[in-house]
Protein backbone atom coordinates (compact mmCIF):
# COMPACT_ATOMS: atom_id res chain seq x y z
CA UNK A 1 0.00 0.00 0.00
CA UNK A 2 1.23 3.51 -0.82
CA UNK A 3 2.01 6.10 1.83
CA UNK A 4 -1.04 7.76 3.45
CA UNK A 5 -2.34 10.96 1.90
CA UNK A 6 -4.01 11.85 5.22
CA UNK A 7 -2.83 11.08 8.75
CA UNK A 8 -4.96 12.12 11.72
CA UNK A 9 -3.06 11.88 15.01
CA UNK A 10 -4.61 12.22 18.48
CA UNK A 11 -7.30 14.62 17.31
CA UNK A 12 -9.42 16.12 20.11
CA UNK A 13 -12.36 18.46 19.45
CA UNK A 14 -14.48 19.94 22.24
CA UNK A 15 -17.60 22.12 22.50
CA UNK A 16 -18.64 24.54 25.23
CA UNK A 17 -22.24 23.86 26.25
CA UNK A 18 -24.60 24.87 29.05
CA UNK A 19 -23.59 21.62 30.78
CA UNK A 20 -19.89 22.36 30.49
CA UNK A 21 -17.20 21.24 28.05
CA UNK A 22 -18.14 18.25 25.89
CA UNK A 23 -15.46 16.18 24.16
CA UNK A 24 -17.00 15.18 20.82
CA UNK A 25 -13.78 13.71 19.37
CA UNK A 26 -11.32 12.20 21.84
CA UNK A 27 -7.75 11.32 20.80
CA UNK A 28 -8.78 9.99 17.39
CA UNK A 29 -6.07 8.65 15.07
CA UNK A 30 -6.32 7.07 11.61
CA UNK A 31 -4.89 7.37 8.11
CA UNK A 32 -6.05 6.79 4.54
CA UNK A 33 -3.98 6.12 1.41
CA UNK A 34 -4.58 7.16 -2.22
CA UNK A 35 -7.17 4.91 -3.86
CA UNK A 36 -8.31 3.53 -0.49
CA UNK A 37 -11.81 3.73 1.01
CA UNK A 38 -11.92 4.10 4.77
CA UNK A 39 -15.34 3.79 6.41
CA UNK A 40 -15.98 5.50 9.75
CA UNK A 41 -18.93 3.77 11.40
CA UNK A 42 -20.99 4.35 14.53
CA UNK A 43 -24.33 5.42 15.95
CA UNK A 44 -25.53 9.02 15.80
CA UNK A 45 -23.53 11.14 18.22
CA UNK A 46 -20.43 8.94 18.09
CA UNK A 47 -18.26 11.73 16.66
CA UNK A 48 -18.12 10.75 12.97
CA UNK A 49 -19.28 14.03 11.44
CA UNK A 50 -17.35 16.19 13.92
CA UNK A 51 -14.21 14.27 12.94
CA UNK A 52 -14.87 15.05 9.26
CA UNK A 53 -15.56 18.73 9.94
CA UNK A 54 -12.40 18.92 12.06
CA UNK A 55 -10.28 17.70 9.16
CA UNK A 56 -11.41 20.67 7.06
CA UNK A 57 -11.39 23.04 10.06
CA UNK A 58 -15.10 23.72 9.72
CA UNK A 59 -15.81 23.53 13.46
CA UNK A 60 -17.60 26.76 14.51
CA UNK A 61 -15.45 28.59 17.08
CA UNK A 62 -17.15 29.35 19.45
CA UNK A 63 -18.62 27.05 20.74
CA UNK A 64 -16.31 24.40 19.27
CA UNK A 65 -12.54 24.15 19.28
CA UNK A 66 -9.97 21.70 17.97
CA UNK A 67 -7.90 21.42 21.12
CA UNK A 68 -5.04 19.14 20.13
CA UNK A 69 -3.66 16.72 17.59
CA UNK A 70 -2.26 16.76 14.08
CA UNK A 71 -3.98 16.48 10.71
CA UNK A 72 -1.28 15.81 8.15
CA UNK A 73 -2.35 16.12 4.53
CA UNK A 74 0.38 15.53 1.98
CA UNK A 75 2.82 15.95 4.85
CA UNK A 76 1.48 19.36 5.95
CA UNK A 77 -0.42 19.95 9.19
CA UNK A 78 -3.81 21.46 8.33
CA UNK A 79 -4.18 22.74 11.89
CA UNK A 80 -1.13 24.98 11.52
CA UNK A 81 -2.15 26.54 8.21
CA UNK A 82 -3.43 30.08 7.82
CA UNK A 83 -7.12 30.62 7.07
CA UNK A 84 -6.24 31.59 3.49
CA UNK A 85 -4.21 28.44 2.96
CA UNK A 86 -6.91 26.10 4.31
CA UNK A 87 -9.49 27.82 2.09
CA UNK A 88 -7.28 27.06 -0.91
CA UNK A 89 -7.41 23.37 0.03
CA UNK A 90 -11.16 23.05 0.74
CA UNK A 91 -12.99 22.06 -2.43
CA UNK A 92 -9.68 21.81 -4.25
CA UNK A 93 -7.36 19.14 -2.82
CA UNK A 94 -9.93 17.95 -0.26
CA UNK A 95 -13.62 17.85 -1.14
CA UNK A 96 -16.56 17.07 1.11
CA UNK A 97 -19.97 15.69 0.22
CA UNK A 98 -22.30 16.81 2.96
CA UNK A 99 -25.00 14.76 4.61
CA UNK A 100 -28.12 16.44 3.23
CA UNK A 101 -28.30 16.98 -0.55
CA UNK A 102 -31.60 18.85 -0.23
CA UNK A 103 -30.03 21.75 1.69
CA UNK A 104 -26.37 21.61 0.64
CA UNK A 105 -26.87 23.57 -2.60
CA UNK A 106 -27.63 27.26 -2.95
CA UNK A 107 -31.22 27.50 -4.24
CA UNK A 108 -30.52 30.87 -5.93
CA UNK A 109 -27.74 29.57 -8.21
CA UNK A 110 -27.92 27.08 -11.05
CA UNK A 111 -26.38 23.67 -10.49
CA UNK A 112 -23.85 24.39 -13.23
CA UNK A 113 -22.73 27.62 -11.57
CA UNK A 114 -22.18 25.80 -8.27
CA UNK A 115 -20.12 23.05 -9.91
CA UNK A 116 -18.15 25.56 -11.96
CA UNK A 117 -17.39 27.88 -9.02
CA UNK A 118 -14.54 25.82 -7.47
CA UNK A 119 -13.01 25.36 -10.92
CA UNK A 120 -13.09 29.11 -11.48
CA UNK A 121 -11.88 29.91 -7.95
CA UNK A 122 -9.12 27.33 -7.46
CA UNK A 123 -7.96 26.73 -11.04
CA UNK A 124 -8.43 30.30 -12.30
CA UNK A 125 -10.42 28.89 -15.21
CA UNK A 126 -12.62 31.41 -17.10
CA UNK A 127 -16.32 31.03 -16.38
CA UNK A 128 -17.27 29.89 -19.89
CA UNK A 129 -14.66 27.13 -19.78
CA UNK A 130 -15.60 26.22 -16.18
CA UNK A 131 -19.27 25.87 -17.16
CA UNK A 132 -18.27 23.65 -20.07
CA UNK A 133 -16.33 21.48 -17.61
CA UNK A 134 -19.40 21.45 -15.32
CA UNK A 135 -21.46 20.00 -18.19
CA UNK A 136 -18.86 17.27 -18.59
CA UNK A 137 -18.92 16.52 -14.85
CA UNK A 138 -22.72 16.20 -14.87
CA UNK A 139 -22.36 13.66 -17.65
CA UNK A 140 -19.66 11.88 -15.68
CA UNK A 141 -22.00 11.42 -12.73
CA UNK A 142 -24.68 10.12 -15.10
CA UNK A 143 -27.09 13.07 -15.11
CA UNK A 144 -29.28 12.75 -18.22
CA UNK A 145 -29.01 15.57 -20.79
CA UNK A 146 -26.26 17.48 -18.97
CA UNK A 147 -26.23 20.25 -21.60
CA UNK A 148 -29.67 21.43 -20.47
CA UNK A 149 -29.42 20.38 -16.82
CA UNK A 150 -26.38 22.61 -16.28
CA UNK A 151 -28.71 25.63 -16.30
CA UNK A 152 -31.29 24.04 -13.96
CA UNK A 153 -31.75 25.08 -10.33
CA UNK A 154 -31.49 22.64 -7.40
CA UNK A 155 -35.29 22.53 -6.90
CA UNK A 156 -35.58 21.16 -10.45
CA UNK A 157 -33.45 18.13 -9.49
CA UNK A 158 -34.68 15.04 -7.66
CA UNK A 159 -32.90 13.99 -4.45
CA UNK A 160 -30.76 11.47 -6.30
CA UNK A 161 -29.85 14.00 -8.99
CA UNK A 162 -28.94 16.59 -6.36
CA UNK A 163 -26.63 14.10 -4.70
CA UNK A 164 -25.02 13.39 -8.09
CA UNK A 165 -24.62 17.16 -8.48
CA UNK A 166 -22.87 17.27 -5.09
CA UNK A 167 -20.52 14.50 -6.23
CA UNK A 168 -19.84 16.43 -9.45
CA UNK A 169 -19.00 19.47 -7.33
CA UNK A 170 -16.67 17.39 -5.18
CA UNK A 171 -14.90 16.02 -8.27
CA UNK A 172 -14.61 19.41 -9.97
CA UNK A 173 -10.98 20.08 -9.02
CA UNK A 174 -9.85 16.43 -9.07
CA UNK A 175 -9.24 16.27 -5.29
CA UNK A 176 -6.79 13.91 -3.66
CA UNK A 177 -9.26 13.19 -0.84
CA UNK A 178 -13.06 13.05 -0.75
CA UNK A 179 -14.95 12.97 2.55
CA UNK A 180 -18.51 11.67 2.08
CA UNK A 181 -20.64 12.25 5.18
CA UNK A 182 -23.68 9.94 5.03
CA UNK A 183 -23.95 10.65 1.28
CA UNK A 184 -27.08 8.53 0.72
CA UNK A 185 -29.15 9.21 3.86
CA UNK A 186 -32.04 10.93 2.05
CA UNK A 187 -32.15 8.57 -0.93
CA UNK A 188 -34.11 5.42 -1.67
CA UNK A 189 -32.29 2.08 -1.67
CA UNK A 190 -31.92 1.78 -5.46
CA UNK A 191 -30.48 5.27 -5.82
CA UNK A 192 -28.21 4.68 -2.80
CA UNK A 193 -26.53 1.77 -4.56
CA UNK A 194 -26.11 3.76 -7.78
CA UNK A 195 -24.57 6.72 -5.95
CA UNK A 196 -22.15 4.58 -3.93
CA UNK A 197 -21.10 2.53 -6.97
CA UNK A 198 -20.47 5.77 -8.83
CA UNK A 199 -18.50 7.32 -5.96
CA UNK A 200 -16.36 4.21 -5.45
CA UNK A 201 -15.62 3.85 -9.18
CA UNK A 202 -14.71 7.50 -9.61
CA UNK A 203 -12.42 7.41 -6.57
CA UNK A 204 -10.74 4.18 -7.69
CA UNK A 205 -10.24 5.33 -11.27
CA UNK A 206 -8.59 8.60 -10.20
CA UNK A 207 -6.65 7.07 -7.26
CA UNK A 208 -8.50 9.40 -4.89
CA UNK A 209 -8.68 8.57 -1.19
CA UNK A 210 -12.24 8.27 0.10
CA UNK A 211 -13.50 8.58 3.67
CA UNK A 212 -17.03 7.23 3.86
CA UNK A 213 -18.93 8.19 7.02
CA UNK A 214 -21.96 6.01 7.63
CA UNK A 215 -24.03 4.06 10.14
CA UNK A 216 -24.98 1.47 7.51
CA UNK A 217 -22.96 -1.71 7.93
CA UNK A 218 -24.24 -3.03 4.61
CA UNK A 219 -22.62 -0.08 2.85
CA UNK A 220 -19.37 -0.75 4.69
CA UNK A 221 -19.32 -4.42 3.72
CA UNK A 222 -19.66 -3.63 0.04
CA UNK A 223 -17.55 -0.51 -0.42
CA UNK A 224 -14.90 -0.12 2.31
CA UNK A 225 -11.32 -1.37 2.34
CA UNK A 226 -10.82 -0.55 6.04
CA UNK A 227 -13.18 0.34 8.86
CA UNK A 228 -12.87 2.50 11.97
CA UNK A 229 -15.69 2.02 14.49
CA UNK A 230 -16.44 5.04 16.71
CA UNK A 231 -18.25 5.18 20.05
CA UNK A 232 -18.45 8.04 22.50
CA UNK A 233 -16.07 10.18 20.46
CA UNK A 234 -13.32 7.54 20.26
CA UNK A 235 -12.23 4.89 17.80
CA UNK A 236 -12.87 1.61 19.59
CA UNK A 237 -11.97 -0.83 16.79
CA UNK A 238 -10.24 -0.65 13.42
CA UNK A 239 -9.43 -3.37 10.92
CA UNK A 240 -9.62 -4.29 7.22
CA UNK A 241 -13.31 -4.57 6.30
CA UNK A 242 -13.24 -8.31 5.55
CA UNK A 243 -11.49 -9.11 8.81
CA UNK A 244 -13.82 -6.91 10.84
CA UNK A 245 -16.88 -8.67 9.46
CA UNK A 246 -15.37 -12.13 9.82
CA UNK A 247 -14.00 -11.60 13.33
CA UNK A 248 -15.21 -8.48 15.20
CA UNK A 249 -13.38 -8.11 18.51
CA UNK A 250 -15.04 -5.27 20.41
CA UNK A 251 -18.38 -6.01 22.14
CA UNK A 252 -19.89 -2.89 20.55
CA UNK A 253 -18.88 -3.98 17.04
CA UNK A 254 -20.29 -7.42 17.71
CA UNK A 255 -23.49 -5.78 18.91
CA UNK A 256 -23.74 -3.74 15.71
CA UNK A 257 -23.25 -6.89 13.63
CA UNK A 258 -25.91 -8.78 15.59
CA UNK A 259 -28.47 -5.97 15.27
CA UNK A 260 -28.62 -5.79 11.46
CA UNK A 261 -29.66 -8.37 8.84
CA UNK A 262 -26.84 -10.50 7.47
CA UNK A 263 -25.57 -9.52 4.03
CA UNK A 264 -25.60 -13.18 2.93
CA UNK A 265 -29.36 -13.34 3.47
CA UNK A 266 -29.24 -15.84 6.35
CA UNK A 267 -32.45 -15.33 8.33
CA UNK A 268 -31.95 -18.21 10.77
CA UNK A 269 -30.33 -15.98 13.38
CA UNK A 270 -32.62 -13.49 15.17
CA UNK A 271 -31.64 -9.83 15.25
CA UNK A 272 -30.45 -8.73 18.68
CA UNK A 273 -30.55 -4.98 19.43
CA UNK A 274 -27.95 -3.31 21.62
CA UNK A 275 -29.71 -2.48 24.86
CA UNK A 276 -29.57 1.00 26.34
CA UNK A 277 -28.83 4.37 24.78
CA UNK A 278 -25.73 5.94 23.21
CA UNK A 279 -23.59 7.72 25.80
CA UNK A 280 -24.20 11.25 27.00
CA UNK A 281 -20.97 12.99 26.00
CA UNK A 282 -21.47 15.54 28.78
CA UNK A 283 -21.33 12.85 31.47
CA UNK A 284 -19.24 9.95 30.23
CA UNK A 285 -18.24 7.29 32.76
CA UNK A 286 -14.68 7.30 34.10
CA UNK A 287 -13.87 4.00 32.41
CA UNK A 288 -15.10 2.51 29.14
CA UNK A 289 -17.91 4.52 27.55
CA UNK A 290 -19.61 1.32 26.38
CA UNK A 291 -19.53 -0.23 29.86
CA UNK A 292 -23.19 0.61 30.80
CA UNK A 293 -24.42 -1.31 27.73
CA UNK A 294 -21.86 -4.12 27.72
CA UNK A 295 -22.89 -7.56 29.00
CA UNK A 296 -19.24 -8.55 29.39
CA UNK A 297 -18.19 -5.53 31.47
CA UNK A 298 -16.05 -6.11 34.56
CA UNK A 299 -15.31 -3.89 37.54
CA UNK A 300 -12.10 -2.76 35.85
CA UNK A 301 -14.19 -1.45 32.92
CA UNK A 302 -15.84 1.04 35.31
CA UNK A 303 -12.59 2.76 36.22
CA UNK A 304 -10.13 2.22 33.34
CA UNK A 305 -10.51 3.88 29.94
CA UNK A 306 -9.14 1.38 27.38
CA UNK A 307 -6.78 2.45 24.61
CA UNK A 308 -6.38 0.79 21.24
CA UNK A 309 -4.23 -2.34 21.37
CA UNK A 310 -3.19 -4.65 18.58
CA UNK A 311 -4.97 -8.00 18.28
CA UNK A 312 -3.57 -9.00 14.87
CA UNK A 313 -1.40 -7.42 12.18
CA UNK A 314 -3.87 -4.74 11.09
CA UNK A 315 -6.58 -5.19 13.71
CA UNK A 316 -6.86 -3.01 16.85
CA UNK A 317 -9.47 -2.75 19.59
CA UNK A 318 -10.00 -0.55 22.66
CA UNK A 319 -11.31 -3.11 25.13
CA UNK A 320 -10.00 -4.54 28.40
CA UNK A 321 -11.70 -7.91 27.82
CA UNK A 322 -9.68 -10.66 26.17
CA UNK A 323 -11.41 -13.06 23.80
Amino acid sequence: MSAPILQVKNLTTRFRTERGMVTAVDQVSFDVAPGETLAIVGESGSGKSVTALSILRLIPDPPGKIESGEILFDGQDLLKMSDAKIRSIRGNSIAMIFQEPMSSMNPALTVGMQIAEPINLHRRTPWNKALEMARGLLGKVQIPDPASRVTAYPHQFSGGMRQRGMIAMALACEPKLIIADEPTTALDVTVQAQILDLLKDLASNSNTALILITHDLGVVARYADRVAVMYGGRIIETAPARELYANPKHPYTRGLMASVPRIDGDTSRPLIPIEGQPPDLASLPDGCAFMPRCKQATEQCRTTKPSLRQVSEFHFKACLIDD
